[in-house]
């Protein structure tokens, strides 16, 4: 077993959390994977793997071993990929992790397109709106709005939109429409907790921008149930206006304070580790989600039965 061999059947194990889990589909066992591991480790000399009944996880040494072995192993298909680029059609399995918001509005309706026109791809879709590790994941592409933090990746912006502020037509009745950006603070602002940039809302006034703590009884982690918490009436959120469009059209929620509102672009980033961006199943991607970014989905919960 060569280099490159040995390093994908490492990565197979840490992706997969055990022995046991790489082993299936693999033609290695268990057993022969943990000798591969040991083998590896005596000519490192060190340890790799820390290994417990359930589980293992990497050493430091570990983690820099794994993050070199993913750069080296998408340096070797990114060359396989470009001189048979002419042979055919991408190929290959994508790893995709994106948040919810985007997912359900941008995203899924239109994978059926994608997958329709790129056959050989098959797709991995991970749905969170925690931030993540592009590399400690095992990511292909992070889509994600707002500003970037780490300027190591390769990103490209596949569209622009914008934060609106808006409530249902019931909370407005009960509380009152806030007619000045300071009446929010005495309003139910609903917020992402552990994103403290997002409690803090914009508005114009003669000294500048000016910002405004906004909280609320509730808080949540899901951008996406930050919209149906105001579907439901109760309170107002700032958020992207991709995902509530639709909702403010049709009356079920009211966009306010748009004239005071100091609504910054927010763009979407599609991301990559270096070299794996040219990798063809990666670039089809992203150059077919940048193609229909801008498309109008709308998505209802679904109706109650009966």
């Amino acid at each position: 077993m060569g280099h490159s061999d040995e390093m994908a059947a490492f990565l197979r194990i840490v992706d997969r959390g055990g022995f046991a889990a790489a082993a299936r589909g693999s033609p290695l066992t268990p057993s022969a994977l943990s000798k591969l591991v040991q083998r590896l480790e005596a000519r490192l000399g060190v340890r790799l793997l820390t290994r417990t009944t359930r589980r293992v996880a990497l050493t430091p040494e570990g983690e820099a071993y794994a993050a070199r072995s993913r750069d080296i192993l998408a340096m070797i298909e990114a060359a396989e990929a470009e001189v048979t680029a002419g042979r055919g059609r991408p190929r290959g399995h994508l790893r995709v992790n994106t948040g919810t918001a985007y997912a359900r509005h941008r995203l899924i309706p239109i994978l059926p397109a994608f997958l329709e026109r790129y056959p050989e791809i098959t797709l991995d879709l991970v749905v969170t709106d925690r931030r993540v590790d592009l590399v400690e994941e095992g990511a292909d592409v992070v889509l994600r709005t707002g500003a970037l933090e780490d300027s190591s990746l390769v990103a490209r912006k596949i569209a622009d939109g914008r934060r609106v502020i808006c409530a249902a037509p019931a909370y407005l009745a009960r509380r009152g429409r806030p007619q000045r950006p300071e009446d929010l603070l005495r309003h139910d602002c609903i917020v992402l907790h552990g994103l403290a940039r997002l409690t803090a809302w914009p508005f114009r006034s003669g000294d500048g921008i000016v910002t405004l703590s906004v909280g609320g009884p509730v808080t949540t982690d899901s951008a996406e149930a930050l919209r149906d918490l105001a579907l439901t009436g109760l309170g107002i959120i700032r958020v992207s206006e991709y995902f509530v469009g639709g909702a403010i059209r049709d009356g079920r929620l009211v966009a306010l304070l748009e004239s005071e509102h100091a609504s910054e672009e927010v763009p979407v980033w599609a991301i990559s580790a270096p070299g794996r961006h040219r990798m063809p199943r990666i670039q089809a991607f992203i150059d077919f989600v940048a193609a229909h970014a801008g498309e109008e989905f709308e998505t209802r919960p679904p109706a109650p039965p009966g």
